[in-house]
């Protein structure tokens, strides 16, 4: 299989010059483009690929560049993406980051592979993010605000969505809350833990527990989680996961422990997947608009693939708590706390 150093060779020029011409550099000469991209065709280099679309002016290939393709969040969040793509005749390329300098994530930022990208990945350093942008190549970033207008921010109130859980639970008559973490590196976590520790100083509460339990975002995580809970020999009355993966790895091990839900602890998870609302009980969860951000996205950078400077260079989307089978009121009656510290809400 050919090589980028083979067709540097075949064409007579520096490895750099393939390169900036594959990205589309405006400072390559025609006649050097032509050359290198009869070296392409002529060692069969990506043939169908970005010469070709090069050649034809017709690249039309979104580079979704993510952390991990796994897991239900994700597959919501792609088929927003994708659905919008298709409507507009564009194909998109999904990639992973995975903290590796070389990987193919940053590959397609680094040799701009593609017409635009949405970048859903923490190891991608934001120094890579505004210089790809600064050199022409439409970026919208998710779960990240980046104070410079070469790029657009997408990001979800996380601090407003675990609020609302917290206050549901509160107002159910719970004081005693575990808040199930996910990871220590998650912006997503810091803004959860941030809007959990709100509600409870409104209310004059104190978290069940100083100890940080981790559930990594994964529904194996969360089970552990509720095992370390059960361990301690004394439950709290509910509990808030930062995310629906967890909640539901949660209530599979308070069931192996015979421990009921909603009767005897209740459950809050964050995310509202597909799933959340076929478990049993039924979860009560924080529903984050995952497809609409993915179609946002893919509109705003086709807006931005137009010619269309976007109305913002930071969008904020809102939550909303969504109340199945998995909480339960403690009493006949809101509680007097829940009462009291009404005017210390978060608006």
């Amino acid at each position: 299989m050919a090589t980028m150093k083979d067709v540097a060779k075949a064409a007579g020029v520096s490895l750099s010059t393939v390169s900036n011409t594959l990205s589309g550099n405006i400072h390559v000469t025609e006649a050097t483009k032509q050359r290198v991209l009869e070296a392409t065709e002529r060692l069969n280099y990506q043939k169908n690929g970005i010469a070709a679309d090069l050649k034809s002016k017709t690249m039309r290939t979104i580079a979704l560049i993510v952390d991990d393709l796994a897991g239900p969040f994700f597959s919501q969040f792609i088929q927003g993406i994708q659905r919008v793509a298709l409507d507009n005749r564009y194909d998109v390329v999904a990639c992973s980051a995975l903290g590796r300098k070389d990987s193919m994530g940053v590959k397609f930022l680094q040799e701009r592979r593609a017409s635009g990208a949405i970048v859903f990945a923490s190891d991608i350093a934001e120094d890579l993010l505004l210089d790809s942008a600064g050199r022409g190549l439409p970026i919208v970033a998710i779960d990240r605000v980046v104070a410079d207008d070469r790029l657009v921010s997408i990001t979800v109130d996380n601090t407003q969505g675990a609020y609302l859980a917290t206050e549901h639970l509160i107002q159910l008559g719970h004081t005693s809350i575990a808040y199930i973490a996910g990871s220590h590196d998650s912006l997503d976590d810091r803004q959860r833990l941030n809007g959990f520790l709100q509600a409870l100083s409104a209310y004059g509460l104190s978290p069940y527990s100083d100890l940080r339990i981790s559930g990594n975002f994964t529904e194996e995580g969360g089970y552990r989680a509720i095992k370390t809970l059960v361990a301690q020999k004394e439950l709290p009355s509910a509990v808030f996961f930062a995310n629906d993966e967890m909640a539901i790895g949660g209530l599979r091990a308070l069931a192996a422990e015979h421990i009921l839900v909603p009767d005897d602890i209740s459950v809050v998870g964050f995310d509202d997947i597909v799933l959340a609302r076929y478990v049993h009980p039924a979860l009560t969860t924080v529903r984050q608009p995952i497809y609409e951000m993915g179609a946002l996205a893919m509109n705003v950078l086709l807006s931005s693939l137009m010619g269309a400077p976007p109305k913002t260079t930071t969008y904020t989307l809102s939550c909303e708590l969504i109340q199945r089978g998995s909480c339960r009121r403690i009493g006949s009656k809101e509680s007097d706390l829940a009462r009291d510290a009404s005017s210390g809400r978060r608006s």
